[in-house]
């Protein structure tokens, strides 16, 4: 089991920038690797995956809309998972999600197949 919680959101204007955190803890001892992702969801419409850090090297994957902009990244020991966002723009007002899928091949880019979301945090990108 693993418990996440997302903090940080805020509102700000377009070109500014934030930092979300998730905190990342573990309720049972396991030995599952882990995939790491920042979901967000606008109001009104879907869960749109933002960013990946891999489950085995640890490597970073954005998606197109924010690719450049934004930042994932983790705590050496794994217990928080950070979004650095850049640039902001008016569209990435949204509801933030962080979320862990259990390694077993893959790391999925897909709302439903993710096993751990936080409750989210609230982005809103004014102009």
């Amino acid at each position: 089991q693993v418990r996440l919680m997302e903090s940080g959101g805020a509102s700000v204007q377009a070109g500014g920038s934030l930092r979300l955190s998730c905190s990342v803890s573990r309720l049972d001892p396991t030995t599952n690797l882990y995939c790491m992702n920042w979901f967000r969801q606008p109001p009104g419409k879907g869960r749109e995956w933002v960013a990946q850090i891999r489950a085995l090297d640890r490597g970073e994957l954005y998606g197109r809309s924010v690719k450049g902009r934004f930042v994932i990244s983790e705590d050496n020991d794994k217990t928080a998972l950070y979004l650095e966002m850049n640039a902001l723009k008016p569209e990435d007002t949204a509801k933030y999600f962080c979320s862990a899928s259990i390694f077993t091949g893959d790391c999925p880019v897909t709302p439903g197949r993710q096993n751990y979301w936080g409750q989210g945090t609230q982005v809103a990108v004014s102009s």
